[in-house]
């Protein structure tokens, strides 16, 4: 029974990841989920609750899974932008499903903030140690990565979909926006020397 259970239960999550990208919370229906989960509606209120818990757990899991598919490496980000693009490459529903959770629950999630705070303090980490340039925050830093990072998929002229929903980019095309991703990455966090101060700057400042 308790097979049977989870069986159902990832059933609906799947279906409901496929019911959200496409339309949201306002515009998911909870019978075409149930359909295309092949599960009895009011089991979908019993495990999950109503609508919005239900979002809420199909956002948990993408972020989970995400962060398994795509581990954070502060001293990397050029890699991990990179990683990043793959990861949305595979599966531009993802990038759907957040854009919606943006407009319709902006709130940030527990686990979002937990990951936001433990990146930031990571990038904090990187760059007192010399491997991330400090000019920016860590805050903003993180930031213009994932910008960079996501931008093909959430900018008008980005990334189009075929009917099956992924990138109708040639091989050729996609390694080169996934190129340009990495190296517009890696120029952000380069670490830049400091000009020397001329000797009589030096000895104006000891005064």
């Amino acid at each position: 029974m308790a097979r049977d259970s989870q069986a159902t239960k990832a059933r609906i999550l799947a279906a409901a990841f496929d019911e959200f990208a496409e339309y949201g919370i306002a515009g998911a229906r909870v019978d075409r989920i149930a359909d295309a989960a092949e599960a009895n509606k009011r089991m979908i209120y019993v495990y999950y609750g109503n609508k919005e818990q239900l979002f809420d757990q199909v956002i948990q899991q993408a972020l989970e899974q995400g962060a398994e598919s795509v581990p954070f490496d502060a001293e990397n980000l050029p890699g991990y932008a990179g990683a990043i693009f793959d990861h949305l490459t595979a599966d531009p529903r993802l990038m759907r499903l957040v854009m919606w959770k943006r407009l319709e629950r902006p709130e940030a999630t527990s686990l979002e903030a937990e990951s936001y705070e433990r990146k930031t303090a990571a990038l904090a980490a990187a760059q007192r140690g010399g491997h991330v340039d400090p000019t920016h925050d860590p805050a903003d830093l993180l930031m213009l990565v994932l910008g960079l990072a996501q931008a093909w998929f959430t900018t008008a002229g980005g990334a189009t979909g075929d009917a099956a929903g992924g990138p109708t980019w040639s091989e050729y095309l996609r390694e080169g926006h996934r190129a340009a991703v990495i190296d517009a990455v890696a120029r952000l966090v380069a670490v830049h020397e400091r000009p020397e101060q001329p000797a009589s700057a030096s000895r104006a400042e000891g005064q």
